[in-house]
């Protein structure tokens, strides 16, 4: 009896105009596809925006278990997809039900036929050949309502890293506007004598790696204890620091940055592919890792809505998937920061239209974008980070605009947020926050035995604001988890320092501008770390430190830090 099968909704993709098809991958290949399923029947993940609302201490988080026992998987679905990849010879790598994935391994040509997928090679201008799986993904009829998405067919990038590197020339030179974290954390009025202890910050990677030398000598020039990092593996994915020294820096900025603000918490890296298997993989292992538990997530990638005009660059099944793990964080209590990107309001798309990137545009996360800062020993000022276009050489500019995809938050609805630029559709705003963003006031990092000045790009914001978070929820003595309703309802302006110049129009594409208030370049602003704990505390900031200036307590001295030791 020939067996019949039925398109599975949201899975359509069209591959990608200028990309060039090449003979097809051999059958024998081996990779691995992870199949997710509903949850429990009659549930549904219930709204976050009213726990978002509440004070910190009236919120009631669900523990993993609870989340898992209420809200994980079908056990009827898990195991009808397992039967029938059993039935067809293919290995059940794993199945879990808070996960709520079975994640499958064989040849290409075995996982095809128990589940029809159109799969292409491709080559990407650069030259990088890709699996690319086009049209719908088909499932067996029985299993219609056992799946709700297919991942893994398609190997195409998903992810990049929002980090822009010193110029040529500047690598290892003096730069008298690069910072050590330090710096930054003191300009901002981080609050003191809290360094995240009891705390975990996972931080997605999608390549690259650290080596334990460069954190020893890192945290030992600033007088620091180094921190404990927890290499995880997803996905056969490790920490592979010297494949490419780009996406090292990456790593190196991201852990050195949340390592220095919060040297007490551990960091926990998530290495995983840069699919969109990868992402789902990714988010679910951090989320639901009981041994880590990390409390805020930091993620410095990511990619556009839309590839290209009118193309959907992720398919409507990995949106949904990607939310619905950020919607299971909020309720467990993680705060998520993202990047908002470093390609301006084109976010890295050629054309004249604006777009915005995800997981950035995920009304679950913070997300993050970025500023010019100038600051002496008398006075400190912001500005919207735009050096222009973003190439090898350098430049790049603060992600933000309208989301074509997610619609406006409820909290977000008197905030301002215009319409989009390119469509006239109303959406989730980007940004939500910002920070210091810009090579010429960057950060100074070590990779490799070698110190770099000036790295900059909106993957060290989020860094950044998880080591504030860790400080503030170390003082708590509880997490702060979804921040974005209480942020927008309650405590904004007062704990932002606004940033009211600039715009982020970069490589031909229209842009918004900076203004008072919210703003879809750096949103609300700059936080100043000592009013937000003040009023998470429920304590109102002193009446002599008005919203406009920084509060007149704070160290601004910002002398140009020592060199940091090179390799011999």
């Amino acid at each position: 009896m020939t067996e019949s099968f039925v398109a599975l909704p949201g899975s359509a993709r069209t591959p990608p105009p200028s990309w060039t098809e090449l003979p097809a991958w051999a059958d024998e290949e081996r990779i691995e596809i992870s199949i997710r399923v509903p949850r429990r029947p009659g549930v549904e993940l219930p709204s976050v925006e009213a726990l978002g609302a509440l004070p910190p201490g009236e919120r009631r988080h669900l523990s993993r278990e609870e989340l898992t026992a209420r809200y994980g998987a079908d056990p009827a679905a898990l195991a009808a997809v397992e039967r029938h990849a059993r039935e067809r010879g293919i290995t059940v790598v794993d199945a879990c039900p808070s996960k709520r994935r079975v994640l499958l391994a064989g040849t290409l040509g075995e996982l095809r036929k128990a589940f029809p997928a159109d799969v292409r090679r491709v080559e990407h201008p650069s030259g990088h050949a890709y699996r690319q799986r086009c049209g719908d993904q088909h499932v067996p009829a029985a299993l219609a309502g056992c799946v709700e998405g297919l991942f893994g067919f398609s190997s195409q990038p998903r992810a990049r890293p929002y980090v822009t590197l010193p110029a040529e020339g500047d690598a290892g030179a003096p730069n008298d506007g690069s910072h050590l974290p330090g710096d930054l954390a003191r300009l901002y009025d981080f609050p003191p004598d809290l360094d995240g202890r009891g705390e975990c910050i996972g931080i997605l990677e999608f390549g690259g790696g650290y080596r334990d030398s460069d954190l020893q000598a890192y945290f030992a020039k600033l007088g620091l204890p180094c921190p404990e990092v927890v290499a995880v593996p997803v996905g056969g994915r490790t920490n592979a620091p010297g494949v490419s020294r780009n996406l090292d820096v990456e790593v190196a900025l991201d852990l050195q940055i949340a390592g220095a603000i919060a040297p007490g918490a551990r960091l926990a890296a998530y290495f995983c592919e840069w699919t969109e298997k990868g992402w789902i993989d990714a988010l679910e292992t951090a989320i639901h890792d009981r041994d880590n538990q990390p409390s805020i997530l930091s993620i410095s990638w990511g990619w556009a809505e839309l590839e290209a005009a009118g193309h959907v660059s992720w398919t409507e099944a990995a949106i949904d998937a990607v939310n619905t793990s950020l919607q299971e964080a909020a309720l467990l209590g993680i705060t998520i920061l993202c990047a908002s990107g470093d390609d301006g309001s084109a976010a890295g798309i050629a054309g004249d239209q604006a777009h915005v990137d995800f997981p950035a545009s995920s009304p679950y996360v913070l997300s993050c974008g970025g500023t010019t800062l100038r600051a002496t020993s008398a006075a400190m000022d912001e500005v919207t980070w735009n050096e222009g276009a973003r190439t090898p050489a350098g430049g790049g500019a603060t992600g933000g605009g309208v989301s074509e995809l997610n619609p406006l938050p409820t909290w977000q609805a008197s905030a301002g947020v215009p319409t989009s630029l390119s469509t006239g559709r109303q959406g989730r705003g980007v940004p939500d926050i910002a920070g210091n963003a810009d090579r010429a006031s960057g950060y100074t990092i070590l990779v490799d035995g070698q110190e770099l000045r000036g790295v900059g790009g909106t993957s060290a914001v989020a860094p950044l604001y998880a080591g504030l978070l860790a400080r503030i929820n170390q003082r708590l003595g509880r997490p702060v988890g979804y921040l974005n309703p209480l942020l927008y309802e309650k405590l904004a302006p007062a704990v932002f320092r606004d940033v009211i110049v600039g715009g982020n129009g970069c490589a031909g594409a229209g842009g918004y501008q900076a203004g008072k208030g919210w703003d879809a370049c750096t949103g609300w602003g700059s936080i100043v770390g000592s009013r937000l704990l003040l009023a998470l505390l429920d304590e109102a900031p002193s009446s002599a430190e008005s919203a406009e200036g920084p509060p007149s307590h704070v160290d601004r001295s910002c002398s140009p830090p020592d060199a940091l030791p090179r390799s011999a």
